[in-house]
C-alpha cells in the first residue's frame, strides 16, 4: 500500500509524520530535529537554503531570507494583512501580475506558494530519506479559518513540490485526531491552537466508534507568535530611540537581529521571570560611534505588552462556544496546540476561561503533523475505522441588491451539504441576473471574499419581484463549492463550480513544478556527491596519517616503492574528482582508495611481517 505523509506547514516551523504499523511517528530532519524552521533563503551565489541552515544566516542575509510566508499565502495584494507585513518584513514583498503577492529575492521574484513549496519539498526529502522510498501522496494541514483561496494556494504549493495533496485538513481537527487516536471514551473537546502566525479554536465531539465531528470553529489568520514578537520589537525600538534618537527599523540587519532576540526573549520568559536582551554593535550613530542595545525585559512587561492579543484569543473562544451552543462546563478537555501555548499567560487565560487546567498530554509542535498522518492513513486504508465530519469555517452566500450579503450556508455547517433559497428580480423587465458568490461573515458584501460569478440570462420580462429565481449552493466532502441559479417558471438554469484562486495560473504552476523537479535532480546529485566526498576524505585523512610509517616499513623493496607510488596516484585522482564535484568519479575511485586503506592498515599492524 502506498504511504501517505502528513505535513504541518507552519508559519514558524514545519513538521512531517507517517503512520507505521498503526503508530503515528514524527520524521526527524537531517539534523535529528523533529521540526524545521519554515524559512527559505537565496545566497549571494544563488544557492537555495531551507530550514535551519536558512535561519542560521538570516541576520547577515536578511533581505533575501523569507520567514512567515504562510501569513501571505492566498492573500490579495490589496489586503490590510499584506500592508501590515510590508511594514515589518526585512525581505521585499511586491505585487504579482494577478493582484496577488510575490516575494523578491536576489534577482528573481517568487510567488508565495513557490516559497512554501520549497519548505514542503524539504519535508518530502526528509520522509524519503527516512523511509528509503519515493513519496508522492500527502495530507497537508491549514488553519481552520483559512478561506478557499488560502486553501487552494496551499494545494498549489504541494503540487509545485511534487506532491499529490489528497486532502487539506484543518489544523485543530488534525490535533483532535491525534489526541483521540486509539481512545474509546466519548468526549467533547476544545482545541486551542495558537501558533506562529494564526489562531484557531475548534470544538469537537469524539465518538467511541472513531467518529470525529466538528461542531464549531473560528479563528484569526493574522494572530500568532509573530505578533507577540512584534510587541517586543516595538518596545526595544522605542527604548533605543528614546536613548539614542536612532530608529533601528531603518536598518534591515538590525531589524533581523531584533526579531531573533525578541523571539528568544519571549521563549525564555516562559520559564523565567526576566531575561536580558544584549545586542552589541547593533548600529552606528551619525557620528560613526558603535551603539549597543542592552535591556532587561520581565515576564510582567511582556504580559502587559501582549494583553490585548491574549484577550482577542479568548473573545474568539467565547464566540465559538456560543456558535456551538455549549456551556463551558460541557467541554470535557481543552487541548493546547502551537508553540505560543507555552506562554504561562496564555495557559492561565485558557484555564480561567474554560474553568479547568488545559490538557498538556500532546506535543504542541508535533500533534498537528501526527493528526495529518493519521488522516492520510485512513484515506488509503478502508480498514481504518475513522469518520471525520468537518464544517465550513466561513458563511457562503451571494450579493443582493444594495450590496448586501445574503447567507445560504451558515458558518459551521457540517460538510458535505446543500442549501437553496428563492430570490426575485430587483428591476422591471429584468432579463438577466448576475450571481456573485461570496464567502465571509459581514452583512456588507464588499467586506467579504468574492469566490466567483456567473450570469443567468433569458428571464421573462415582468415587473420587479415577479420573477422567482432559486439559488442552490452545494459543498462536497473535498470542500468544492458548486452554485446554480434556476428560473422557477421557465426552468432556465446556469451554474458554476467555484474554483478558488491562489493567484497563479495553471501554466505558472506547471512551470514552477518543472523548476522544482530540476532543483530536486540537482539536489540529489549534490547530496550524492557530498556523501561520497565525506567518505573519501575520511579515508584520505587516515591514509595520509599512516603514510610516513608505511613508507619507512616498505621503502626498502621495489615492490614497496611501487605500492607507495600507486597509492599517491589514487589519492591524486580522488582529489581531482572531488575538485570537479564529480560524484560518479569519486565513487569509481572508492574501491581503489578502500583497498589502499586496507593495505596500509595491514602494513602498520604487521611491521615485521
Amino acid at each position: 500500500m502506498e504511504r501517505v505523509i502528513g505535513i504541518d506547514l507552519g508559519t514558524t516551523n514545519s513538521c512531517v509524520a507517517i503512520v507505521e504499523e498503526s503508530v503515528p511517528t514524527v520524521i526527524p530532519n537531517r539534523g535529528g530535529y523533529k521540526t524545521t524552521p519554515s524559512m527559505v533563503a537565496i545566497t549571494e551565489a544563488g544557492k537555495r537554503l531551507v530550514g535551519h541552515i536558512a535561519k542560521r544566516q538570516a541576520i547577515t542575509n536578511a533581505e533575501n531570507t523569507v520567514h512567515a510566508a504562510k501569513r501571505l499565502i492566498g492573500r490579495k495584494w490589496s489586503s490590510p494583512q499584506v500592508k501590515n507585513a510590508i511594514l515589518t518584513a526585512a525581505y521585499k514583498i511586491v505585487e504579482g501580475p494577478h493582484g496577488d503577492v510575490r516575494i523578491h529575492l536576489r534577482d528573481k521574484t517568487y510567488s508565495v506558494p513557490e516559497i512554501s513549496a520549497m519548505v514542503l519539498q524539504e519535508m518530502k526529502l526528509f520522509a524519503e530519506d527516512y523511509l528509503s522510498e519515493p513519496i508522492s501522496k500527502a495530507v497537508i494541514t491549514v488553519p481552520a479559518y483559512f478561506n478557499d483561496n488560502q486553501r487552494q494556494a496551499t494545494k498549489d504549493a504541494g503540487q509545485i513540490a511534487g506532491l499529490d495533496v489528497i486532502r487539506i485538513i484543518n489544523e485543530p481537527t488534525a490535533a483532535a485526531l491525534a489526541y483521540g487516536y486509539g481512545k474509546t471514551e466519548e468526549k467533547t473537546i476544545a482545541v486551542f491552537d495558537l501558533g506562529g502566525g494564526t489562531f484557531d479554536i475548534s470544538v469537537l465531539e469524539i465518538g467511541s466508534g472513531g467518529v470525529f465531528r466538528v461542531i464549531a470553529t473560528a479563528g484569526d489568520t493574522f494572530l500568532g507568535g509573530e505578533d507577540f514578537d512584534a510587541r517586543i520589537i516595538d518596545w526595544l525600538v522605542q527604548g533605543f530611540k528614546d536613548q539614542y534618537g536612532v530608529d533601528l527599523r531603518q536598518d534591515r540587519m538590525a531589524l533581523q537581529r531584533l526579531k531573533d532576540a525578541a523571539e528568544k526573549a519571549k521563549c525564555e520568559l516562559s520559564s523565567q521571570n526576566e531575561t536580558e536582551v544584549n545586542l552589541p554593535f547593533i548600529i552606528s550613530s551619525s557620528r560613526n560611534e558603535a551603539l549597543h542595545l542592552q535591556r532587561t525585559i520581565s515576564r510582567t512587561t511582556l504580559e502587559g505588552l501582549c494583553e490585548d492579543l491574549v484577550e482577542r484569543c479568548i473573545d474568539i473562544c467565547k464566540q465559538t462556544l456560543e456558535d456551538a451552543r455549549l456551556e463551558r462546563d460541557e467541554i470535557d478537555d481543552v487541548v493546547l496546540v502551537g508553540g505560543m501555548t507555552r506562554m504561562p499567560k496564555v495557559q492561565e487565560s485558557v484555564q480561567d476561561f474554560f474553568g479547568r487546567p488545559p490538557n498538556k498530554g500532546v506535543h504542541p509542535d508535533e500533534v498537528v503533523a501526527l493528526g495529518a498522518a493519521i488522516q492520510g492513513a485512513a484515506l488509503i486504508d478502508d480498514s481504518k475505522q475513522m469518520i471525520l465530519l468537518d464544517v465550513t469555517p466561513h458563511a457562503l452566500g451571494i450579493m443582493t441588491y444594495g450590496s448586501n450579503f445574503e447567507e445560504l450556508i451558515p458558518q459551521n455547517t457540517t460538510v458535505p451539504t446543500s442549501r437553496s433559497k428563492i430570490f426575485t428580480t430587483s428591476r422591471d423587465n429584468q432579463t438577466a441576473v448576475k450571481i456573485l458568490v461570496m464567502q465571509g461573515e459581514s452583512q456588507n458584501a464588499a467586506e467579504n471574499e468574492l469566490l466567483g460569478e456567473f450570469i443567468l440570462t433569458g428571464l421573462r420580462r415582468a415587473p420587479k419581484g415577479q420573477v422567482e429565481i432559486e439559488v442552490t449552493f452545494e459543498i462536497n466532502s473535498d470542500g468544492i463549492v458548486s452554485v446554480s441559479a434556476r428560473d422557477l417558471e421557465t426552468g432556465q438554469q446556469q451554474s458554476i463550480q467555484v474554483t478558488a484562486s491562489s493567484g497563479l495560473t495553471k501554466e505558472e504552476v506547471g512551470q514552477m513544478m518543472e523548476a522544482a523537479k530540476e532543483y530536486l535532480v540537482d539536489r540529489r546529485a549534490s547530496d550524492a556527491f557530498e556523501g561520497a566526498r565525506q567518505e573519501a576524505e575520511k579515508l584520505i585523512t587516515e591514509i595520509e596519517r599512516m603514510f610516513p610509517q608505511v613508507e619507512h616499513i616498505v621503502a626498502a623493496s621495489d615492490f614497496g616503492r611501487d605500492a607507495i607510488s600507486k597509492a599517491r596516484t589514487i589519492l591524486d585522482r580522488v582529489r581531482q574528482a572531488i575538485g570537479k564535484k564529480d560524484a560518479a568519479a569519486v565513487k569509481e575511485q572508492m574501491e581503489s582508495l578502500a583497498r589502499t586503506h586496507r593495505m596500509f592498515k595491514g602494513v602498520v599492524a604487521r611491521p615485521n611481517g
